[in-house]
């Protein structure tokens, strides 16, 4: 097998008394050693198949039954990559708080799951972890990591009536009115709603720093309205030019929501500054 080729593995087990273990059944299909399978279970890109559910499975040796299915999606490029570290800003036990670097996936894929903020929570506070909202890869800054399923419904509900005030800091490309403007431009056919206000001007760039609060969240939506309205974050190079050469210019630096009393976090302003 060519070494940086992605290949997925799809095995059924027939007979669980002369299956052998996970990662010897999925070697001898794949011809891949039992180093590699196993690199692969840990960093979440093998799966099992269960009276119609399937999930992530690590243990190297967990039994398996008949009728079972196994599915390795095995990636090197994704499988090598290493996750830049996050921090932890607070621990409420039922979730987490952390500032979310660039680069970083907001969950897994199919492929793995080990460069993920829920996989990276879960990791160094030994607590299962749920998404309950994103942040773009390439952005950074404040995210909700949900350490029950209870609390993972509490919070998701909590963004799905729009009781989270969600802040970011903003660099554009050009000179943004200093009069506070709101964008409700539709996305996906769904509403979205921002307002961003001006914070500063710099005449080099020439740029602006927004405050942006969203009343939704839509995929892009920040970088998607901004960029219709003729002033692209700095470094957007989907929306903006695929010349861009800096990092992409929005953080997530205020939450605010009430789950069983007030909570609120911040971070400086640090970037996009």
């Amino acid at each position: 097998m060519a070494a940086e080729t992605p290949q997925e593995f799809h095995l059924a087990v027939v007979d669980a008394d002369r299956t052998p273990s996970p990662v010897t059944h999925l070697a001898q299909a794949s011809g891949l050693s039992h180093r590699a399978i196993k690199d692969a279970m840990g960093k979440g890109a093998v799966w099992l198949e269960r009276n119609g559910q399937v999930r992530r499975l690590r243990r190297h040796k967990a039994p398996l039954k008949a009728g079972d299915r196994l599915h390795l999606y095995y990636n090197p490029r994704v499988l090598e990559q290493q996750p830049p570290p996050a921090t932890l800003i607070a621990d409420e036990q039922a979730f987490s708080v952390w500032d979310k670097p660039p680069g970083m996936l907001s969950q897994g894929s199919k492929w793995g799951d080990h460069t993920s903020i829920v996989r990276y929570a879960e990791l160094r506070l030994q607590r299962v972890g749920f998404l309950v909202h994103r942040l773009d890869r390439a952005a950074s800054g404040l995210i909700l990591v949900a350490h029950s399923k209870q609390a993972a419904r509490h919070l998701t509900a909590l963004f799905e009536q729009r009781r989270v005030q969600k802040t970011y800091r903003v660099r554009v490309h050009g000179c943004f009115p200093e009069s506070p403007r709101d964008f409700d431009a539709e996305l996906d056919g769904r509403t979205a709603i921002s307002h961003a206000r001006r914070l500063s001007f710099d005449l080099a760039g020439p740029s602006s720093l927004l405050e942006v609060r969203i009343k939704t969240g839509r995929r892009h939506q920040i970088r998607r309205h901004l960029a219709q309205a003729g002033y692209p974050v700095v470094g957007d190079r989907l929306y903006g030019s695929e010349s861009e050469e800096q990092a992409l210019q929005l953080r997530a630096v205020a939450l605010r929501f009430e789950l069983n009393g007030e909570h609120a976090y911040s971070l400086a302003d640090d970037t996009a500054s």
